[in-house]
């Protein structure tokens, strides 16, 4: 029994100091990048910092140890269903092309269980760990909860399996599911990672950080940017978008979650968070009436000021504290109120010549 337990303590120190090391590497590359490259500037110990490390080890260590039994099952059932004809004729390819099938299919898996994440209540429980973040960097990549992390990469390793691409036995059978899970972690990464870069044409073909920063926005479209590391499947199944400019304004879910890492794990067992809203198309600030408020900038005696109790009810009413508004609102507010002071700009800027030419003909 001692020998046992020595034996599995040896190798969960060993993983330990691997996970550290690899913690090293993704320092050591992109902190500095964020820095230089920011999208949004903040601080390298951000808040949640502690909570985002923890779940780093915590989404490395046990998905492999929770997998076990359920790939299992998979690999049994797949040898009772799909006809071996087919895993012969995938068997066939060279590696090269097995390794790039196996992305694609491990792709299409992933993207469908992160929609259905979103749209069903008692997946999403655990999916709002993930979009609880309300500041973005390559550290979130890992922050999942395990029941999410699992089902993620399971429902990435079904259409593998099924296709003959990998299996749980042999070195042979787990190379492609090892490369695709690989490819996948150190991607996530990057489109995690708080940086202003764009790759042009390339961004109809693989993920950016623009990409999945607007997955996670909290106050723009919700529901959208499904796919990991191929946004085509989104456009082809029309949760794409992407504008050419701009990043989220702030990042989030509406639910307040526990600040501590183990108030958080344990939140999904009792806490129902509402899920992000349909797609809906953004809506459009109120158009402002230029003529109506340039009438009353300019003769501001045209309604007269009340008078007597009404106007200690006005006064009264003027001072009081603005009720308290979510984030959200805020921002939503923020963009209206923009929006029609540039119309208000652009209207006067038009009447400026209008008005010149009236007193050049007044003059002559």
């Amino acid at each position: 029994m001692l020998q046992f337990i020595g034996q599995h303590f040896y190798s969960f120190l060993v993983d330990l100091v691997r996970l550290c090391l690899w913690l090293t590497i993704l320092v050591v590359i992109f902190v500095p990048l964020e820095r230089l490259f920011a999208a949004h500037p903040q601080k390298i110990l951000r808040q949640e910092i502690g909570a985002d490390l923890g779940y780093y080890f915590l989404s490395s260590l046990l998905p492999a140890l929770l997998l076990s039994a359920p790939l299992g099952v998979l690999a049994w059932a797949v040898y009772r269903t799909v006809p071996g004809s087919l895993h012969a004729a995938t068997a066939a390819l060279p590696l090269w092309a097995r390794a790039l099938a196996g992305l694609v299919a491990g792709e299409i898996g992933y993207y469908g269980y992160h929609r259905l994440s979103h749209q069903v209540p008692f997946l999403w429980r655990f999916h709002s760990i993930h979009h609880s973040a309300t500041q973005i960097d390559f550290l979130v990549n890992t922050r999942a909860h395990p029941v999410d992390m699992v089902l993620s990469k399971f429902s990435g390793l079904v259409p593998i399996y099924v296709l003959g691409l990998g299996g749980p036995l042999g070195a042979a059978g787990s190379t492609v599911p090892m490369v695709a899970a690989l490819t996948g972690t150190v991607w996530g990464f990057f489109i995690h990672a708080n940086l202003r870069w764009r790759l042009g044409p390339l961004e109809w073909l693989m993920s950016t950080p623009a990409f999945h920063h607007w997955h996670h926005t909290l106050a723009g479209p919700t529901n959208r940017n499904y796919a990991s590391m191929l946004p085509w499947l989104d456009r082809i199944f029309g949760t794409h978008y992407l504008p050419r400019e701009g990043w989220p304004a702030a990042y989030g879910i509406e639910a307040k979650l526990p600040c501590s890492l183990a108030g958080q794990l344990a939140y999904p067992l009792y806490a129902r968070p509402a899920a992000p809203g349909p797609q809906k198309a953004a809506k459009q600030p109120p158009r402002l009436d230029v003529d109506a408020a340039t009438t009353q900038r300019k003769s501001p005696r045209s309604q007269s000021p009340p008078r007597g109790k009404n106007a200690a009810r006005t006064a009264a009413s003027s001072v009081k504290p603005e009720p308290r508004k979510d984030k959200l609102r805020n921002v939503q507010q923020r963009e209206t109120r923009d929006e029609q002071e540039n119309q208000l700009a652009e209207a006067n800027r038009r009447r400026r010549p209008l008005r010149r030419r009236a007193g050049h003909q007044r003059r002559g």
